[in-house]
């Protein structure tokens, strides 16, 4: 039986794949790609259906971090020329997420910059969240503050937080390679922590970073391991300004096998494409909505995203629906005991192409992108929470 039937075979049955079989899907050739999406959204459509989850970040305090994290323009020394701010106030903030809710998102994600939160930061989100609740009913909050201390996760969860978002990033092997101010076991130990104090755990990585195809299938098996219910894949966006700003290292076809690798891995979890999928998919954005299950709309904490009416008009467009509040997300092998669902099993894939022979053997080295760096690719936020100026939702 070949590769890609395998993986088909084990991702129904919620089987881990070996990391031979990983790195054997990230070592597939660009003729292959498109068998390798059909295999891939075969598992996607049996736990999830055709549909598509919409999640709407909210930044609440911007720049000025006292991090070093290579990847991030908010960090210690960015020169990056974003949007810095402090902390929004909870009606400006419940109005900014109103904007996402309105255009159809189902969760709301508070992020902030810096380590983590002090006590009163937490009180200053529980406020928000409060807000937020209040004025939108059924949404799902999702705090994403950095390192939490002890009793932080309890209060939140306390004050309506349905899930906490902190994610591994890379390896666990070159996680010092791009920070220096806290190390991989911290942020294994936050989710835990949200874990353990009763929220949904969201954890994901970034790709693109100059990491190996082994850093890549290292990381998504120790996702995997911490078993959250949510995985976003970041794609790097270079900002001028910060250390890894001349890290071009994706194209839309590895961006693709990237996604198609952790859909394997973690084939009932939610898979959220998530920040760099405008400048790494571009024209190919579409096809990802056959591996994921779960998209941000709109902008994202300090760049520009495509707009909302796109975002939405690019899922009906690829046969795809937005998943409404009466829908539970996740599987219901998944659910939290007591989370009863409006609707029943995914749905039975239907219309699939087969998945044919996608057998590889793990490449040396990764296929390099073009030589021209898409700089106009690359848009600071302006607009939307901490601006006088509506978002793009």
């Amino acid at each position: 039986m070949d590769l890609l039937n395998t993986l088909v075979d084990k991702g129904l049955r919620r089987e881990l794949p070996t990391r031979e079989e990983a790195l054997a899907v990230l070592a597939t050739s660009d003729d292959e790609l498109l068998d390798v999406v059909a295999a891939a959204g075969k598992v996607r459509r049996q736990w999830f259906g055709r549909r598509v989850k919409l999640n709407y970040l909210v930044n609440l305090k911007s720049g000025l971090c006292p991090e070093d994290c290579s990847y991030c323009s908010q960090r210690l020394g960015s020169k990056a020329e974003i949007l810095k701010y402090t902390w929004l106030k909870p009606d400006d903030a419940s109005k900014a997420a109103a904007a996402g809710v309105a255009g159809g998102a189902k969760r709301v994600c508070l992020v902030a910059s810096g380590r983590g939160p002090t006590d009163k930061d937490v009180d200053r989100v529980s406020e928000t969240i409060s807000a937020i609740k209040e004025q939108n009913e059924g949404v799902e909050v999702c705090a994403c503050l950095g390192l939490l201390s002890d009793g932080q996760a309890g209060r939140l969860r306390a004050a309506g937080a349905d899930a906490y978002n902190h994610n591994l990033n890379t390896s666990e092997a070159t996680y010092g390679d791009i920070c220096t101010t806290h190390d991989f076991s911290d942020r294994v130990s936050t989710v835990q922590q949200a874990q353990a104090a009763g929220m949904s755990a969201c954890s994901g990585l970034i790709a693109g970073m100059g990491e190996s195809d082994a850093d890549l299938v290292d990381v998504v098996f120790a996702l995997r391991e911490l078993d959250p219910d949510s995985v976003p894949v970041n794609f790097l966006i270079p900002f001028e300004g910060t250390p890894l700003a001349k890290e071009w290292n994706l194209t839309p076809q590895r961006a693709l096998r990237i996604l198609a690798m952790v859909r394997f891995v973690c084939p009932d979890i939610e898979v959220r494409l998530a920040g760099g999928r405008e400048v790494h998919l571009r024209s190919l954005q579409p096809l990802a909505l056959h591996l994921v299950n779960s998209i941000f709309l709109g902008d994202y904490l300090t760049s520009e995203g495509q707009a909302g009416k796109d975002d939405l008009a690019m899922i009906e467009d690829a046969g795809f629906e937005v998943e409404g509040s009466d829908t539970t997300t996740l599987p219901e092998h998944r659910r939290p005991c007591g989370d009863a669902a409006v609707t029943g099993a995914a749905a039975e894939d239907a219309g699939a192409p087969a998945a044919t022979d996608g057998a590889g053997t793990p490449a040396a080295t990764v296929p390099a992108p073009s030589d021209e760096t898409r700089r106009d690719l690359v848009s600071v936020r302006r607009r939307g929470a901490g601006t006088d100026l509506p978002p793009n939702a």
